[in-house]
């Protein structure tokens, strides 16, 4: 039956098609509020004082940071980064932990409609949900309040790593597939996305699982992607790991291919669980998150301890963004040298190329590990500086006394301009760094003219390329270039 099409462009499917009044369009219908969510998974079997500890916790300081949280994972699909006008949309939500009759429960108070279908939350958002709440409580009552975590040390730190990855369940002691890292920004161009799907395709046809910051662009194309190649291969037990953040997921909420969520502290405990689960890391275009990024895994890997270490690492995006590619590149010859550019691998417009280029690389390290007894699971062997492991919080008096000098080795400059960048992607997307610039104007960075000429040509590339932020017309600089 072809539907006739009326002269201002609307269907007369009506005049046509009897069922048309049968399934007449209307929107989704509202939630009864409050919603009550079961989990399903790990947190069904809790002992009751496990469920008190939960309810306890989340009822405490815990509280506004799980509401937070839980609503952007709820919001997952929205088209925005900006996470103020999320909670403005949603003031009226709310969260609470109950101690259930029949074990932990979470009473969702005015939640977004879309989370729902007839009535019943998604199972992908009720696996996310409940991850959340695994993870914060745990990194609070286990970790961050345990004295048995050193916190201000490297060894404690990596400690604390392991045992939040490990109380999620991404480790996998008999798990012989390996493990791809895709980095890459949310604020990308079509070509590039639809570019970091074909590579994340090649990836899954050859049997890789794939870890990503878990949010859009770059994060979700390479896992679309591998679901195919996993299809094509009959390979139906697919990880799609997300490793994320507090400060972040508000403005990168986890995409529905996540399908093993992790929600780390910090930035600095992120990045770490990244390089040490990872066999290989992939880079796609992106903007000052994806800059932190790699300039985070630089300054690791040009650390004396690991000169010697076969780390893959693969930069890589099609060919309408060699300009980008180029401007990054020499952005790290300027600011950490030439020794910085051949820890990479490059690979321009070839899907297939960056995925034997990783599979070959990923054998030849996994053998490395295995050599030198270091788990598949986990790198206990990679050596990370403190700079790199510890908090960094992005206020305007700790960026304008960052040491941008050149007189210090790469891997500790690395350091500190991964700091600089981590502060610009927080006052940029993340709510309480947005308020601050509000409040007391731009960030403000001071050092060697070399370097900051060097950040200000990359910063302004990414500017003119729209890459600080998604679905925004303009872009306001958060930060201020003192020479």
């Amino acid at each position: 039956m072809n539907a006739k099409r009326a002269t201002n462009g609307s269907s007369v499917l009506k005049q046509t098609d009897p069922s048309y009044e049968r399934y007449p369009a209307m929107n989704p219908p509202e939630p009864i509020s409050p919603v009550i969510v079961e989990p399903k998974g790990p947190l069904e079997v809790l002992s009751r004082q496990e469920i008190q500890r939960f309810h306890t916790t989340a009822k405490g300081n815990l509280h506004d940071l799980l509401r937070i949280c839980s609503l952007a994972v709820l919001a997952c699909g929205t088209s925005a980064d900006d996470a103020r006008a999320l909670f403005q949309r949603h003031e009226n939500f709310d969260i609470q932990v109950l101690n259930g009759e029949g074990g932990l429960q979470l009473q969702l108070h005015n939640p977004p409609p879309e989370a729902f279908v007839d009535g019943c939350l998604m199972r992908g958002i009720r696996e996310h949900l409940f991850a959340l709440v695994r993870d914060l409580i745990f990194t609070q009552t286990e970790v961050l309040e345990n004295p048995t975590f050193d916190l201000a040390s490297g060894a404690g730190i990596t400690n604390a790593v392991f045992h939040i990855l490990r109380n999620a369940r991404v480790l996998v002691p008999e798990e012989t597939t390996p493990l791809a890292v895709c980095w890459g920004g949310h604020a990308i161009s079509r070509e590039e996305y639809e570019y970091s799907k074909k590579v994340g395709y090649e990836l899954g046809l050859r049997g890789m699982h794939i870890g990503t910051g878990c949010g859009p662009g770059a994060m979700k194309g390479p896992m679309k992607g591998a679901t195919i190649g996993h299809a094509k291969q009959r390979l139906n037990q697919g990880r799609y790991v997300g490793i994320t953040e507090p400060g972040i997921i508000a403005a990168e909420p986890p995409n529905p291919i996540v399908n093993e969520l992790v929600v780390l502290p910090d930035m600095e405990k992120r990045l770490e669980a990244f390089v040490r689960l990872a066999h290989g890391i992939i880079i796609f275009p992106g903007g000052p998150g994806t800059t932190e990024e790699l300039l985070y895994l630089l300054g690791i890997l040009m650390h004396p301890d690991n000169s010697d270490l076969p780390y893959p690492v693969i930069l890589t995006g099609p060919d309408d963004s060699r300009a980008y590619l180029e401007e990054l590149l020499e952005f790290l010859r300027q600011t950490l040298g030439e020794a910085a550019i051949q820890r990479l691998t490059i690979a321009y417009g070839h899907p297939s190329q960056a995925a034997r280029a990783m599979a070959a690389a990923m054998a030849l390290y996994r053998e490395y590990r295995r050599h030198h007894g270091d788990p598949a699971y986990f790198n206990w062997a990679l050596t990370i500086d403190p700079l790199f492991q510890q908090p960094f919080l992005s206020t305007h008096e700790a960026m304008a006394t960052l040491n941008l000098e050149r007189q210090q080795s790469p891997d500790q400059l690395a350091a500190q301009l991964r700091r600089a960048f981590s502060g610009i992607v927080t006052g940029n997307v993340k709510e309480w760094g947005i308020r601050q610039v509000a409040e007391f104007g731009p960030y403000e960075l001071h050092g060697d003219p070399h370097l900051l000429h060097a950040m200000d040509r990359l910063l302004s590339h990414l500017i003119r390329e729209q890459r600080m932020r998604l679905y925004s017309e303009s872009y306001h600089p958060c930060y201020r270039l003192v020479a």
